[in-house]
C-alpha cells in the first residue's frame, strides 16, 4: 500500500545526478526533486501518524476482548463447577429442608 504512493527509492536519491550548467546545477531541477522528496516524507509521516493510532486503537481492542476471554472462561468454569448438582439432588435437598421444617 505504501509503497504504490512513493515517488523515489532510496537507490533512486541516492544516484541522482543534477546536470551542471556555468553556474552549478540547474536550480528548477534540484527544486523538483526535492519536491518529490518532500512529497514522499509528507506521505510517510502521515502513514506512520495513521498506523501508530491504528495501533493503538487495535491494542485497546485486543485487550477488551483478552478481558472478555478472561471473564468467559472464569464463568464457564463457575457453570462447570456446578455441574454435578442435578434436578434430582436439588429435589431431595428441597424435600429434607421440607421435612425439617414441617417436622415429617
Amino acid at each position: 500500500m505504501y509503497e504504490d504512493k512513493r515517488f523515489l527509492t532510496a537507490r533512486e536519491i541516492l544516484e541522482k545526478d543534477f546536470k551542471i550548467d556555468a553556474r552549478g546545477y540547474r536550480p528548477q531541477e534540484v527544486d523538483q526533486f526535492l519536491d518529490m522528496i518532500i512529497k514522499d516524507y509528507v506521505d510517510f509521516e502521515a502513514t506512520t501518524k495513521r498506523l501508530v493510532t491504528e495501533i493503538k486503537t487495535l491494542e485497546a481492542d485486543n485487550a477488551k476482548l483478552k478481558a472478555e476471554i478472561r471473564n468467559l472462561k472464569a464463568s464457564l468454569d463457575i457453570a462447570g463447577s456446578n455441574k454435578g448438582v442435578t434436578n434430582v439432588d436439588l429435589l431431595k435437598r428441597i424435600s429434607d429442608l421440607e421435612k425439617v421444617v414441617y417436622g415429617e
